[in-house]
């Protein structure tokens, strides 16, 4: 059996492809990947082959989160149309013999894997890593850029319904057009056609429930994650032993317009608090401006085991960091940057695990005062007792049904 995962986006969008690959491939599944060219090295460390999608995907996150991107909003549609040709062509090549196409990120190149798939009459489905992106009475969709919703529209199931529309006009065109160059027939709902009427879910259900009733048929699966037994780096072992938990800050795949800024703000968040700082390089290139040994910057690290022996993480709000940093029983400050990082900022706050920061653009004050929260001592309570409840089983389980999807 053959099996093609395919994620454009950032590392958020891969990483838990990468724990679903390594499932697979433990019960004697042969598996492809088809990313962006910047996880190359994440997938040669594991051994995974890879096809990749376009250009490199980090110019494109830094555009959307500093709001200098080279698309205006009238111009999205032609985005979106090469964006879907573009996956297309990477998942018809990479496709080729395999026996079920599983896909998410950005839905205009999700798009265009499922039109490959359907192409070579291959099974195929879709996995969110937040509810938000799924239509249900219970939240509102996102709103698109340049089509702003209506201020009196206030119903989620209306406002549901606005998005179908915006999304056949922003993406549908695109998508239909390029279909007519492969000889494929046209969609009528482009929202439909990505997601199908049973999409996986792969959250884990006390961070983040699915709620009923809904459209969909919704398989809920578990947050995915790859086992990693990495020892952390010696710098990193002896900063953790020479004192006190230290406080992590990293913002992951996320460029951010300020980063001199937002470094210095955490760093003396965090010390105004009493505490050391691990401060994570990520894809903003954060790090320190003074010689202080209070202070250690790391890169590429294993979250699992830093995670449960760290104060408390303060991040950008991403499903994977939300979920390990929940899993290890550490405090949050969740500072949301863009799509689903609210949402985890607010599910952050209502479980009682940390703090949701107001805004993407934190302060020395604003973050003091996130510190405060997610130090105190019931929060820390609080953060264990919800850790005992966090499962560890999803990718198993996304492992398990993907091969009864190549069956069916």
């Amino acid at each position: 059996m053959r099996v093609l995962l395919m994620a454009y986006g950032s590392r958020g969008d891969v990483e838990p492809l990468v724990g679903v690959a390594v499932r697979l491939r433990a019960l004697g599944v042969d598996v492809r990947m088809c990313t962006p060219p910047d996880f190359a090295e994440l997938f040669e460390a594991v051994g995974l082959p890879l096809v990749p999608i376009g250009e490199p995907v980090r110019a494109f996150v830094k555009a959307a989160v500093t709001g200098k991107t080279a698309v205006p909003a009238e111009g999205l549609p032609q985005r979106a149309a090469a964006m879907t040709a573009t996956a297309y062509e990477a998942v018809a090549e990479a496709a080729q013999g395999c026996d079920v196409v599983l896909a998410t990120g950005l839905l205009p190149a999700v798009a265009g894997a499922r039109s490959a798939a359907e192409q070579l009459g291959i099974p195929y489905v879709f996995v969110a890593y937040f509810p938000a992106y799924l239509p249900s009475p219970h939240h509102p969709p996102f709103e698109r850029p340049g089509r702003p919703f209506p201020p009196e529209v206030t119903d989620n199931r209306e406002l549901w319904d606005l998005d179908t529309e915006t999304m056949n006009v922003l993406f549908g065109t695109g998508l239909n057009a390029h279909r007519e160059t492969v000889g494929l027939p046209p969609v009528d709902d482009f929202r439909t056609y990505v997601l199908t009427d049973r999409p996986w879910l792969a959250t884990d259900p006390t961070l983040s429930p699915w709620l009923e009733p809904a459209e969909l048929d919704v398989v809920q699966t578990g947050a995915w994650f790859r086992p990693d037994d990495r020892p952390l780096p010696a710098d990193v072992e002896a900063f953790l032993e020479a004192g006190e938990p230290p406080v992590y800050v990293g913002f992951g795949s996320i460029p951010l317009r300020d980063a001199d800024d937002v470094a210095r703000a955490a760093v003396e968040a965090v010390r105004a608090q009493g505490r050391r700082v691990l401060l994570s390089r990520g894809w903003a290139d954060l790090a320190l401006k003074d010689e202080q040994d209070d202070c250690l910057t790391v890169g590429e690290v294993n979250h699992h085991a830093l995670f449960r022996r760290v104060a408390a993480v303060v991040h950008h709000g991403g499903a994977g960091t939300t979920t390990t940093a929940a899993r290890a029983g550490a405090p949050q400050v969740v500072v949301p940057q863009l799509a689903d990082q609210p949402y985890w900022a607010g599910r952050v706050a209502a479980l009682g695990i940390g703090a949701a920061h107001d805004g993407p653009h934190p302060s020395f004050e604003s973050l003091s005062a996130a510190l405060r929260t997610a130090l105190a001592p019931e929060t820390a309570a609080r953060a264990t007792a919800v850790a005992a409840g966090v499962r560890g089983d999803g990718a198993a389980v996304g492992a398990r049904l993907l091969i009864d999807a190549a069956r069916a």
